[in-house]
């Protein structure tokens, strides 16, 4: 994922959300990248897991969400990071407040690689959502059938863990009592 846009140095909230709304950018520190439409076996991946979040939070006072929905991770005076996690949960509703968007770090952010998005997702916005204090990230490849989950300790770093298409009761640590059924995600 190359930084496409080159007019301008930095870009912000404010010129993200005056592109045409039939494409989906996101911006890190200013810098936009475009984001391409999903493979059919990366939309299957992201109903299946987003259906299990769903189900699990029926009753409770956390959101999951699916993209494209904007996430501001900057929300200072330059406002210029906002993402759109393929999946994610807030917990706290006065970060859904402006009907548009989502205003700070989700607490659980799934990320669905495909190739062209793998140094990306592994390096660019690992440390993007560790930096922003989102509390749970999992990258999950649906080529390999893995799920690398980071699960923030401390204010800084990652604990990995790793599973497979095997694993039929995945933790997700940051919602107690969670567990996700990977043998249906890749199935």
């Amino acid at each position: 994922m190359d930084a496409a846009l080159t007019e301008k140095d930095r870009y912000t909230y404010s010129d993200y959300c005056n592109w045409p709304e039939d494409e989906h950018w996101e911006l890190i520190n200013g810098a936009a990248y475009a984001k391409a439409a999903p493979s059919l076996g990366h939309h299957s991946v992201v109903k299946k897991l987003f259906r299990q979040l769903d189900a699990f939070l029926a009753d409770k006072p956390c959101e999951v969400f699916f993209a494209p929905v904007a996430v501001r991770l900057d929300t200072g005076a330059e406002d210029t990071t906002v993402v759109e996690p393929d999946i994610f949960v807030v917990c706290d509703e006065s970060k859904i407040k402006d009907g548009k968007s989502v205003v700070g770090a989700p607490d659980f952010v799934a990320e669905i690689m495909s190739p062209s998005t793998a140094k990306h997702d592994r390096v660019t916005k690992l440390n993007l959502y560790r930096r922003s204090g989102v509390r749970e990230y999992w990258i999950v490849d649906p080529d390999s059938k893995i799920v690398a989950a980071h699960t923030l300790h401390g204010d800084k770093n990652y604990v990995i863990r790793a599973y497979d298409e095997q694993d039929a009761a995945v933790p997700v640590e940051v919602l107690d009592g969670c567990l996700i059924d990977l043998t249906d995600v890749f199935e």
